[in-house]
């Protein structure tokens, strides 16, 4: 028997994978409370908590062992991408450890990422043309990651470009390739391109994983307020209008992890078999996620929409995170390219 054969259909958690998951929650809701994510709202970006996170070795256990990391897996990786989205928790992970890994795979200086002594960025968009373009974490960045043509090139700013406000409450900036300090070229050709195409597919896939975490907890606190109240005597959760869309949302919750998982063990282990499980994965989320906010701020009425509200902190970001790779219709567009070249050559 293939030794994958079972596993590409059972993606269910090991023991080892339960404690990892485990760890990291317990880390979120101890340290990035939603008063927390209030305080970093106005600069995107909460460094005692991204300090106590790599302390944990959030980011050293995204590189291989070759690289001095600790090799863990993809699926690893969207198990600590999942509590991070169920915290809503600012800081630049999932765009530090793409760019880390990306960096790993053409050859390029890892030596101050790896511990994050150096907070490196990536312009998650693959098919962004030359000039000035939108990067997630540009305003915190000591590196910053992008593609020029077929160059993958390392930037460096000596005065770091200003944060754009944005919905999803990003350390985002406008960045200049042309206007900066230090240009370095860390890989070019057609290898390069492939190897920063992988490096966005990572970064959907590890977005499709936090915005699970994201949409659960919001699940969770409408469900919670569903119970204490009542009306005409019996608790609104028993009201198809209520009950139905949180199960909608346990659907979701559910599904997206299911693919998230699959498409992270894909990418890790086969990754031209199912090449576009990873941005499917992110634009089924990109699209429920934001639905599913929408609704658990329904659900709370009039203290839902208030600007107080942990549901509307969610509702924000569910719509703002997938918009930082740009739009999300360029990931559907990857999907239908990769599926009509499969089923072309098999005709």
């Amino acid at each position: 028997m293939d030794r994958f054969e079972l596993r590409r259909l059972d993606y269910s958690l090991c023991e080892d994978h339960e404690a990892l998951q485990a760890a990291y929650k317990q880390f979120f809701k101890t340290r990035c409370p939603i008063e927390t994510v209030r305080a970093a709202e106005l600069s995107g970006f909460d460094e005692n908590l991204w300090e106590r996170l790599c302390a944990m070795g959030a980011t050293t256990m995204a590189l291989s062992e070759s690289c001095g990391g600790d090799g863990a897996t993809l699926v690893d990786l969207t198990l600590v991408a999942e509590e991070i989205g169920r915290s809503l928790a600012p800081v630049p992970w999932i765009d530090h450890v793409c760019a880390a890994r990306l960096l790993a795979r053409v050859g390029g200086d890892t030596s101050g990422v790896l511990n994050a002594e150096q907070l490196v960025a990536l312009d998650p968009r693959s098919d962004s043309g030359p000039g000035p373009r939108l990067i997630p974490t540009g305003s915190i960045a000591d590196l910053i990651i992008v593609h020029d043509g077929d160059q993958i090139v390392r930037l460096a700013f000596g005065t770091r470009p200003a944060k754009v406000d944005n919905i999803g409450r990003l350390p985002m900036a406008w960045v200049d390739p042309a206007a900066a300090d230090t240009r370095t070229v860390v890989a070019s050709g057609s290898d390069a391109l492939v190897n920063y195409q992988r490096a966005t597919d990572e970064w959907r896939l590890l977005t499709a994983a936090a915005l699970v975490g994201l949409v659960e907890q919001a699940m969770t606190i409408a469900a919670e307020f569903a119970k204490t109240r009542y009306t005409l005597g019996v608790p609104i959760s028993t009201l198809q209008g209520i009950s139905h869309p949180l199960a909608n949302m346990a659907i979701t919750v559910s599904a997206g992890r299911n693919l998230a998982r699959r498409a992270a063990w894909f990418l890790d282990n086969e990754p031209d078999e199912r090449a576009e499980l990873a941005p499917s994965a992110f634009v089924f989320m990109a699209e429920e996620a934001a639905k599913a906010a929408t609704m658990a701020v329904h659900i709370q009425g009039g203290l839902g929409v208030s600007a107080e509200a942990a549901a509307t902190a969610y509702l924000v970001r569910a719509r703002g995170w997938p918009l930082a790779g740009g739009d999300p219709g360029a990931a559907a567009q990857r999907v239908a390219e990769i599926v009509c070249a499969r089923e072309s050559v098999r005709t």
